[in-house]
Order: C-alpha cells, then structure tokens, then sequence
C-alpha cells in the first residue's frame, strides 16, 4: 500500500466521522389531548419508531393521570372528596395520595395563596365547567359562606396511607399543580427510556430536557393579551417554564372580566395581575407558584417567591408594566424595547445569577 493510499483511508474516516457529528438529529413531534387543552411532545436524537412509541406510552400516561385526578368526574379524586367531605379516616388512593402530600406542602410555602382545598369556590365561580357560555358571577352571600368556613389543606390530616378531614367545606381541586405533577411524571418516564432530549409542552406550559440538536430549547412567552409573543428565553438541561393568565379561562358579564384564578382570601378573581411565568427545575412546584404569585400580584409576590424557592419570575401586572427580578432579566429577550419594565431585588441572598 502506497504511502498516499495509508494517509487517505484515515483522512476519509475522519471526514466521515465529521459529517456524521454535523447531520442534524432527528426530531420527532407529535400532539394529544390531555388535561383539557394540546399537550405537545417533542423528543430529539432517537429513531422514529422508539419515539413514537415513547409518545404512545406518554398519551396513556397522561389520559390515567386525568382520570385520577379530575375534581368533577368520577375517579379516585371524586371519592377522595366524598371522604373528606364525611370527616371519616380512610385509606387514600395511591393515585391522590402523593399529590396530596405536595399539595399541602406547596400551600404551606405560599401562606395558601395556592389552596387546592378551595374545589367549591372553583365550582360556585362555574369554572369546573367545560365551556364558560351564559355564566355569571355568584351571589355574595354564597360567597361568604365558603369563605367563613376557610377550607386550607392544613384541615387534612395524613398519617401513612390515611387521611381525615376536619373541615366539610374542603374539596380538592388540583388544576393549579396536576399538570405539573403530570409533566414531571411524563418526564421521567422519558428518562427511564433512555430519552434524554426532549420538552413536554401541555398548553404553553412545559419542562424541556437536554438540548435541541446541541442547542438550547427557545420558548416563547405569551403575551398577557393571550394571543402574540411577549418575548422569548432559553432552557437547557432539566428546567421547566409556566405561567398563569388571566387570559386562560373566564367569562364577561356586564362588560367586567371574570378569570378563573380565584384569590382564596377574597372568594373573587385575583386582581393587579396578567400574568405570571416561573422558571424552576421541577414542573410540580413552577405550576403551583405561578398560581400563588399570580394571587400575590406585584405588591406581594417577591416574598411569595423566596418563601416557595423561585429564582426566576416575570409577573405583569394591570397596568402592563413587567416585573422581573434580575436573574430573569438576564434571560428574557422582550420584543418591545419600550415595554415598561420594573427590576427587583434578588429573590437568592448567596452570589448567584440573580445579580443585576
């Protein structure tokens, strides 16, 4: 073999080996319904054939999960409710049972501005409903009522498998954290496939793993108008995006919107809020503190934030004015150059990101 021929077939192996680093890795999306709104999967670097079927397995997953934890239709959470409302002890369902250990967690940490305990404020307001067509607001005195009973998650009780509750005005309601819980399940199950590039997106909210091809995933943020792009940031690794709007869920009645986050101190719809987007690594947590800071509003919700170990907020308040600590400033890229910003203290005491 000539000298030339032995320096070559390296040299092709290299270039080979080069283009091959250089080919873009397979993408593979699809969409389900779920939790009553699209949720989109998308999972990088693997063959079609294993990411559909991971898909497949998610769908099933997730169509358990919303089975198990929906507050007005039959399934282990109705039961659960049932029992709480008698005051009895009882065994609870695996299926609630974890959730509702974070639950009460989660209230505690935002001083129950989350409260999942408020299920029948939810449905007094008409918003377990579907469709929100030819609804008003309720009566006041209705109102009152449920509030002078004060349902919290601190009325429950949980000792191992069992529960008690003190307090017949409880009724769980977990559309504030289920979702969450819910993509952190879909992701580690993706995980234990051996999937590590992927994000689970279920109505704008999300947790994203590893990269897009080697780049980081770009997530748009909603603007509080519900349609149009506020602006944009970059997730990589294992971090997961939410936010609460009151752009979601409502209904107008004589000319006044009503939104379906309910300030559980009041009875009524939270006000001085548009919308809120956490950033946290865990799914569970970023969507109960997106609720909580949503009911805080831009006077409270800097101390709701460090007390629930958020790093990262963008709030936007009635008058469309953005809050943001700095960490978040230094991800967010804002469409609008003009856009009225406020920048807060840090929400981290150590020297970290969160530094102007």
């Amino acid at each position: 073999m000539t000298t030339a021929v032995r320096l070559a077939a390296p040299l092709l192996a290299m270039l080979l080996l080069l283009s091959a680093c250089d080919r873009p890795q397979p993408v593979y999306n699809s969409r389900f319904l779920t939790f009553g709104t699209l949720t989109d999967i998308s999972i990088v670097g693997v063959t079609h054939e294993r990411a559909m079927r991971a898909v497949e397995t998610l769908e099933d997953d997730f169509a358990i999960m919303n089975k198990a934890w929906h507050a007005w239709a039959p399934g282990p959470l109705t039961r659960t409710n049932n029992l709480l409302a008698e005051g009895v002890r009882f065994a609870v369902p695996p299926s609630v049972l974890t959730l509702m250990k974070k639950a009460k967690q989660l209230a505690r940490q935002s001083d129950n501005l989350f409260n999942p305990a408020v299920g029948r404020l939810i449905k007094l307001w008409g918003f377990q409903s579907d469709t929100l067509e030819d609804h008003r607001p309720p009566e006041k005195e209705a109102i009152e009522k449920l509030l002078a009973a004060h349902p919290t998650m601190d009325d429950i009780t949980i000792d191992g498998i069992h529960a008690q509750c003190s307090n017949p005005a409880v009724q769980l309601d977990f559309g504030a954290i289920g979702k969450g819980y819910g993509i952190d399940l879909a992701i580690e199950h993706l995980k234990e496939m051996g999937i590590q590039n992927a994000i689970v997106n279920s109505g704008g909210d999300l947790r994203a793993i590893g990269s897009r091809g080697g780049h980081p995933w770009r997530i748009a943020i909603r603007s509080p108008s519900g349609s149009g792009t506020l602006g944009f940031l970059y997730v990589s690794g294992d971090e997961s995006v939410f936010t609460s709007g009151n752009y979601e869920r409502n209904y107008l009645w004589e000319g006044k919107l009503y939104h379906h986050i309910i300030d559980p101190r009041t009875g009524y719809p939270a006000e001085g809020t548009r919308s809120v987007t956490v950033i946290h690594d865990n799914a569970t947590v970023a969507d109960a503190a997106a609720t909580a800071l949503f009911v805080a509003g831009p006077k409270d919700w800097h101390r709701i934030a460090r007390q629930m170990g958020i790093k990262y907020v963008l709030l936007i308040d009635t008058d469309n004015i953005v809050h943001m600590n700095p960490a978040m400033k230094k991800r967010v890229q804002l469409m609008d150059r003009n856009q009225p910003v406020e920048i807060s203290a840090p929400l981290t005491d150590t020297v970290t990101a969160d530094r102007p």
